[in-house]
């Protein structure tokens, strides 16, 4: 009973992590495995690429030339596959990672395989290990928050939007400061302070139109809208209640 109890308890972690490999949409496969090159790659990255797919991941290559803009725009939602032989003179096995931003393991699963032939052993071997990643169910929630923004000098934005042929930055200001709005993408733009070029809060697109998730500079988490052209965002204060501060277009 004890050792059932046991075995219980390691395969409720092993869950738990495959669980949050889920909350990625993005996956990174090397072309090769440090353990596996050449003749001995044994067709290993493309049994993991087609399982990841069928579970609805996005799979990127190393080449970042050719990743989407959402996968550009948000490393910190991507994650990384290792994949690093672990067998011994009985059994071929492998031990299967995933990997964050900042290289820290999502999920480690180890697997193995009763065939002893090479080939078809760390095949089957892989396969054991890639059961226990769930389908692709991103959390963008999660992500959205440990999403980095590059900004720019405003020097550089200006030089940037004239050489793209688009609109110089729209205005806006609360009074006391000036700010300028720049636009990600679709569905992201920044407020940044137009004295000093340094981003003031971060605002990502939510289902409602005109509603946003704003992250200021402080790391602090609210939400903004528009509201007759203006920016509003309601500013959090010391006895947990917000402010609305009005920023309004110039």
């Amino acid at each position: 009973m004890k050792k059932l109890s046991i075995l219980f308890s390691i395969f409720l972690i092993v869950l738990i992590k495959s669980q949050s490999v889920s909350d990625y949409k993005y996956i990174v496969i090397p072309s090769e495995f440090a353990d596996f090159k050449g003749s001995k790659s044994f067709g290993l990255t493309a049994i993991i690429e087609k399982s990841l797919k069928n579970k609805k991941y996005v799979v990127l290559s190393e080449s970042k030339s050719d990743w989407p803009s959402e996968a550009l725009q948000n490393p910190c939602g991507i994650l990384n596959t290792d994949l690093s032989d672990d067998s011994n003179m009985f059994k071929n096995r492998v031990i299967l990672q995933f990997k964050d931003c900042d290289n820290k393991v999502v999920l480690s699963q180890k697997a193995n395989s009763s065939i002893k032939d090479f080939e078809p052993g760390y095949q089957e071997a892989v396969k054991n290990a890639l059961v226990f990643v769930s389908a692709s169910n991103p959390n963008l929630q999660k992500l959205a928050e440990t999403k980095p923004v590059e900004t720019k000098p405003q020097e550089e934005i200006k030089t940037v939007e004239s050489k793209t042929g688009t609109t110089s930055a729209q205005k806006f200001s609360n009074g006391k400061m000036n700010f300028q709005k720049i636009q990600i993408d679709n569905s992201q733009f920044i407020l940044v302070d137009g004295n000093s070029s340094v981003p003031f809060a971060t605002f990502k697109s939510t289902t409602k139109a005109d509603v946003f998730r704003v992250k200021l500079s402080s790391g602090e988490s609210t939400i903004g809208y528009y509201e007759n052209g203006n920016i509003v965002i309601e500013l959090p204060k010391t006895n947990g209640e917000y402010s609305k501060e009005i920023y309004k277009a110039n």
